[in-house]
């Protein structure tokens, strides 16, 4: 009997040991987190000084370069591993003009892969878009464009967003608005239609003929927001021009007062640049072969510099990194952090990783990925995995309360088929978790736009992700079995009538922009 009861208590105090042990690791991580937050510095120094990561730039690889040398003052190995190449490109001078029928510097930029006007810009006339009956008058019209600007998008008969009118207009009004509104977009892409082409092939055809460059303006619907993406043409400059320009240069076009501009957009074709993904490990010291996975990608739009896309979602995995690194040295799994080339044109970078590494897939214990904006996590889903509500809400019981008040799970939840890294993994059926940030009009102001920019970031949510980050992959690693990954039978779609499948995997893009 002494000996069962001194069994028992050596069990329990080990127990209890263990368990202040894991308490502690957590406490010193949120108290680190919460008086010694490199959030800040990291920002500056990835949004300010590097700038936007636009894949087969010099400053995508100044960005890759930065995190490897960043891991490594914290004592985290690192590298660059290279998976393909692309199209290399480097952003310089933007300058648009109003010269004719008065002077006036105008809001835009070049987008991304333009072709150089040269230090001495082109000057020429604007013209618009004319309305067709069929693609044979589209087609006898093209000899205008000769020589001309061509501006290319539709013209946006208000600047203020929907929530601005909602407020101050009368009921009327707005509906009025929104019924013009709606007429015109529906116009405006029918005759796209007529002309035989789209907003997507439209550019190649204006070049043939001889355009001197295109002039679009895509609206992002907010105040001083445009979404800036990358141009179609190859020997033409492209630019984005605000809302608010755009739109007096039409009505100029539209009255017969034949508006000139200057545009001045300096590049340069680099030829051909490799690309990487950044990866990062702490190495585990019970199953090294196991793997807990910190996902974001670290390319970005060059409109703004990426500061919520996904400059925030890179923070966030640098910070729980340095948190582990700090007070889990030596962590019983693997944990891993992937900083992802080229999301933003298909998947490329994570792609490339799961294709690359078949391996190690059935021996991911989970993936933890972020990539929707500045916001505090709020949503968590399940992602399609029968058991997850097992084990997430197991991890996520040692987060702090003030965190996991504000997020709502989803289980058994649904596969991401795409929009960010996480469907890489869940493709090859790895535990694989987005999550899901608060909106703060992502959407509208920030994703993809002239406006995401440090200023954006909301570093007490950013914190907070930082903190919930580590403690997840700090449970994941700790947890003494190895999740299942077993996949639900997905439902009938509503839509089709078929039963809805899981999502495959995709080989990424290895030669991009090189055709």
């Amino acid at each position: 009997m002494k000996k069962i009861l001194f069994g028992t208590f050596l069990i329990c105090s080990t127990l209890i040991a263990t368990a202040q042990e894991k308490n502690a690791v957590i406490e010193n991580m949120i108290k680190e987190a919460n008086e010694n937050s490199q959030l800040e510095v990291l920002g500056h120094q990835l949004m300010d000084v590097i700038g936007p990561r636009l894949v087969g730039t010099p400053q995508m690889k100044q960005a890759h370069d930065w995190a490897v040398e960043t891991y490594g003052k914290w004592g985290i190995s690192a590298e660059n591993q290279q998976y393909g190449e692309w199209r290399a490109w480097d952003r310089g001078i933007t300058h648009i003009d109003m010269v004719s029928p008065r002077i006036q510097s105008l809001a835009g930029t070049q987008l991304a892969w333009s072709a150089s006007t040269g230090p001495k810009g082109v000057t020429a006339e604007l013209i618009t878009l004319p309305t067709v009956k069929d693609s044979m008058e589209f087609k006898n019209w093209l000899k205008n464009v000769k020589g001309k600007f061509v501006m290319v998008s539709e013209n946006q008969i208000t600047g203020r967003p929907d929530y601005n009118w909602e407020e101050f207009a009368t009921p009327e009004s707005f509906e009025k608005m929104k019924r013009e509104r709606d007429s015109l977009t529906r116009e405006f892409f029918t005759n796209m239609r007529r002309t035989g082409y789209t907003t997507r092939n439209i550019h190649e055809a204006l070049e043939s003929a001889g355009a001197a460059g295109i002039v679009s303006s895509y609206w992002s619907k907010g105040f001083g927001a445009n979404k800036i993406f990358a141009s179609r043409t190859k020997k033409i400059p492209t630019v984005d021009i605000q809302l608010e320009d755009y739109g007096m240069l039409y009505r100029l076009v539209e009255s017969g007062n034949k508006p000139k501009i200057k545009i001045v957009a300096e590049s340069k074709d680099l030829g051909v640049a490799p690309t990487f993904n950044t990866i990062a490990q702490i190495k585990g010291s019970e199953k090294p072969d196991e793997y807990v996975v910190l996902s974001a990608h670290f390319d970005s739009w060059d409109g703004g510099t990426g500061a919520t896309d996904n400059g925030t979602g890179t923070l966030v995995m640098m910070e729980a990194m340095r948190l582990l690194k700090k007070f889990y040295p030596n962590p019983k799994r693997t944990i891993l952090v992937g900083h992802w080339g080229s999301e933003e044109q298909g998947l490329n970078g994570s792609r490339a990783f799961v294709e690359d590494h078949p391996e190690m897939m059935d021996k991911i214990q989970a993936v933890f990925n972020q990539d929707n904006g500045t916001g505090r996590v709020v949503n968590l889903s399940g992602a399609g995995y029968l058991h997850a509500y097992d084990y997430l809400t197991r991890w996520l019981n040692a987060v702090p309360k003030d965190i996991t008040k504000h997020i709502k799970t989803d289980f058994p939840g649904s596969p991401s088929g795409g929009g960010s890294d996480n469907a890489s993994f869940i493709a090859v059926g790895a535990p694989s978790f987005n999550l899901s940030s608060l909106n703060w009009s992502y959407w509208n102001y920030t994703w993809h736009t002239n406006l995401d920019t440090y200023d954006k970031i909301v570093f007490d949510d950013v914190r907070s992700n930082a903190i919930l980050t580590a403690i997840l992959a700090y449970m994941a690693s700790e947890d003494d079995t190895k999740v299942s990954s077993e996949k639900i039978i997905l439902p009938v779609s509503e839509r089709t009538g078929r039963q809805m499948e899981w999502p495959t995997q995709r080989s990424p893009e290895r030669k991009g922009g090189l055709d």
